[in-house]
């Protein structure tokens, strides 16, 4: 039996023991909600995250693209692949890099 993390995301079908899971451990979600890409699943229960988005340069009355990346933690229920858009939720720090969870799988970007 899945928590509630007080999000409106779908609960995972799988069951997992990780203790950094928002819907089978004890992790509190709060905060940011992002949408992004996964770029690399390298790192032991984490994965890198792509985000994309335009900002506007006032001089030139152009916006510019630019991108950031992240570090956030892969619950073994939801096991994020390279390519999956996925749903992050902010939680408190886990490690140096990692403030944030993936809390929804949306399949790979088209």
């Amino acid at each position: 039996m899945a928590r509630d993390i007080g999000l409106d995301v779908p609960e995972p079908s799988k069951v997992c023991d990780d203790v950094h899971c928002p819907f089978h451990g004890k992790l509190p979600v709060r905060g940011q909600i992002l949408v992004g890409t996964v770029v690399s699943t390298k790192m032991d229960k984490s994965v890198v995250i792509e985000r994309s988005y335009e900002k506007m340069v006032p001089k030139y009355q152009r916006y510019e693209k630019r991108r950031t990346i992240m570090h956030a933690h892969n619950p073994h229920c939801l096991n994020a692949k390279v390519g999956d858009v996925v749903t992050i939720a902010e939680c408190r720090p886990i490690s140096k890099t990692k403030s944030f969870v993936v809390v929804k799988v949306e399949g790979a970007k088209e």
